[in-house]
């Protein structure tokens, strides 16, 4: 390894030997300034200190038989980064963020429903009281689960994660219950008393199905009519396929009139 490059530091006594040696005629005026607030020294710089994620938990004493307030740690030591990554600023880990990725991965059509993006102040829990899972003044969303469930897992003694997971979840189900059927009592009323609505999703998305399969099957037509030209040029026979088709219309055409005319002939014998 080369020399360490000094000249940064030595920045304010190159400005005095320049004007004393006549360099330059007047002293910069930020010399006074670098003399009163040197730069630093350090030329080392500390590793930052790897910091343990903590679990609050309450677990039953076996002497006393009371809950207790215990941390454990929720992952193994931290090893030491590598040299490429020695200076990077240390990650910051909740525990809130494994149950989120759990819940929206059991529930990804929950990431779907539209939300409102407001910042929150971080202090939350003292308007919020996630003893229930319906709070006052917000809506229900995957956050709601994921507070409840680590609610449950910090005052509810010996519970374990996916306990709680169930009973967040149990909990939620049935609201998402209860808010469907309030939709689609509104929307009963809405229509006795003379509203009209739209179509549905599900109009929609049939409606576009149709429209869909009306097209492939124009395609459809059109490779079977290639296919049986290719068929017909290969084995040398003279009728097109053209012809074919016409002639299974035709024969068609008869057996329908055929058909059409049966009943007539029966009610002339009758």
């Amino acid at each position: 390894m080369g020399k360490l490059n000094l000249t940064a530091l030595r920045v304010r006594q190159t400005a005095i030997n320049q004007a004393a040696a006549g360099k330059i005629k007047k002293i910069p005026q930020w010399v006074d300034v670098v003399g009163d607030i040197p730069p630093a020294q350090v030329l080392v710089r500390n590793q930052p200190q790897q910091h343990q994620l903590f679990r609050q938990r309450i677990k039953t004493d076996r002497e006393t038989l009371e809950p207790k307030v215990v941390f454990q740690t929720q992952e193994k030591r931290v090893k030491p980064k590598k040299a490429s990554r020695l200076f990077q600023p240390v990650e910051i880990k909740f525990e809130e963020d494994q149950l989120r990725k759990e819940f929206y991965r059991d529930h990804p059509w929950e990431l779907a429903r539209p939300r409102i993006l407001v910042e929150t102040s971080g202090k939350d829990f003292e308007k919020h009281n996630w003893g229930r899972l319906q709070q006052p003044g917000k809506k229900l969303d995957g956050e709601s689960v994921v507070q409840r469930q680590l609610w449950l897992l910090n005052n509810t003694p010996d519970i374990t994660k996916t306990e709680a997971y169930d009973i967040a979840r149990r909990e939620f189900y049935q609201l998402r219950l209860q808010e469907d059927i309030e939709r689609r009592v509104a929307a009963e009323e809405a229509e006795a008393t003379g509203a009209e609505f739209g179509p549905n999703m599900l109009s929609l998305g049939m409606e576009l199905e149709d429209k869909e399969f009306e097209r492939w099957k124009e395609w459809a037509q059109m490779e079977a009519q290639l296919l049986n030209q290719k068929a017909a040029s290969f084995s040398g026979a003279p009728e097109s396929a053209e012809s074919e088709d016409a002639s299974v219309l035709d024969k068609g055409v008869e057996e329908g009139a055929a058909v059409t005319a049966e009943p007539t002939t029966r009610r002339s014998l009758l």
